[in-house]
């Protein structure tokens, strides 16, 4: 019996850890559902017309991605619930093979009791004691077999409802995976959907290829020549800047030891352009070298400090704002701003507004942060310093 006893602690253990996991994944979908809706409504702000575009191919692009990765989370929930249903069945089998231990032992313990009461009642038992002490034996005997009866009886009804409940539970996961199933399944037609989509407007903008060139040359023109004015901007500060404060110390420590866990410098989107050089979207012979990430969210949306720090630097560049923020011997910058709600010389907090993300009505309606990150002169990966 104590055998079955921690077989089943072990089992209970297990599902109980199995459906954790499966309470995870499906937090996870949540989190990429909201992604979806988010790609969504930023394809309804672009230019509402059918016309193919770069923003709407990327927009397309991170949808495809991102569905992809929601598409391996049900089919890994699916696969738990298996596990679970599975763990579940083991469990139910260990409680009915106690249960029948627990009715053997009671019937047998009947009829051991039906045969000394034939040979002697209870009261005659009590009345053929010999001495007081062997009364108070034998009412203390009699006492605790009842007691004995009764908690076995107990026992029987408390593992019959733990079986009916592992039924219960049982079924409802049989409902979750079916609806997990269904869920899988429609993902993977509009998966089928966004990827034709993907292809048609990826065929049609090839056939754009001289305009689309012209307008990337333009485009990175116009992109090396603010990284050039950003990083002319910071040499000097740092040339400036003599040895660093306490207090810019305590910042530029707490800063570095939150790398991989700052917040984004936008509270909805995603990386529509990754740090370094990385091929185009639709030109794979061209190259594309960013000196920082582009996050692009949805029009009307506001830049925000990653860190606490000192706004050193805020001033238009190509008809739009551009904010540089020091915390310590770290800076990090935010462009194009249509407008902004900072100064130099303001004290700034974590995830604190400082201006509203430009949004281009000539680039299909696009809203794109650029951010980058320098410590002292170098340039660092900003994709590597936010929370994943």
């Amino acid at each position: 019996m104590r055998k079955s006893v921690i077989l089943y602690l072990a089992l209970l253990l297990t599902v109980s850890l199995c459906a954790q996991s499966v309470k995870e994944l499906q937090k996870q979908q949540r989190e990429l559902q909201q992604q979806l809706e988010q790609t969504s409504h930023m394809l309804k702000q672009t230019k509402q017309s059918e016309t193919a575009t770069v923003n709407k191919l990327n927009l397309l692009n991170n949808d495809i991605k991102t569905r992809k990765k929601l598409i391996k989370n049900i089919q890994s929930e699916i696969t738990g619930l298996n596990t679970e249903m599975g763990q579940l069945r083991d469990k139910r089998t260990e409680l009915q093979k106690q249960l029948e231990e627990c009715k053997a032992d009671y019937a047998q313990m009947i009829r051991e009791t039906h045969y000394a009461d034939m040979k002697q009642s209870p009261l005659l038992f009590l009345l053929s004691s010999e001495t007081f002490q062997q009364l108070s034996r034998r009412i203390r005997y009699l006492q605790q077999f009842a007691a004995y009866r009764k908690e076995q009886v107990k026992q029987i009804e408390s593992i019959q409802a733990e079986i009916d409940q592992q039924n219960k539970l049982l079924e409802q996961r049989k409902d979750d995976r079916s609806a997990a199933l269904k869920n899988q399944k429609r993902e993977q037609d509009k998966l089928a959907s966004d990827e034709r989509k993907h292809q048609s407007m990826l065929k049609t903008l090839k056939k754009q290829e001289k305009d689309l060139l012209a307008k990337q040359k333009e485009q990175q023109k116009k992109a090396n020549e603010l990284n050039k004015q950003i990083e002319e901007l910071i040499s000097k500060q740092v040339r400036t800047t003599t040895t660093l404060t306490k207090e810019q110390q305590l910042i530029a420590g707490g800063f570095e030891a939150n790398q991989g866990r700052l917040p984004w410098p936008v509270e909805k989107g995603y990386i529509s352009g990754h740090f370094g050089k990385h091929k185009h979207p639709v030109h794979e012979h061209v190259t594309v070298d960013n000196k920082g990430i582009y996050l692009q969210t949805v029009n009307g949306a506001n830049a925000r400090a990653v860190y606490e720090g000192e706004v050193t630097w805020c001033s238009q560049m190509n008809g739009n704002y551009a904010v540089i923020i020091q915390h310590g011997n770290y800076r990090t910058v935010y462009s194009p701003l249509k407008s902004i709600t900072v100064k130099q010389g303001d004290k700034v907090t974590a995830k604190q507004t400082i201006g509203i993300i430009y949004t281009d009505s000539s680039e299909d309606n696009k809203t794109e942060l650029y951010f980058q990150l320098y410590k002292d002169r170098s340039i660092l990966n900003p994709s590597l310093w936010l929370a994943q």
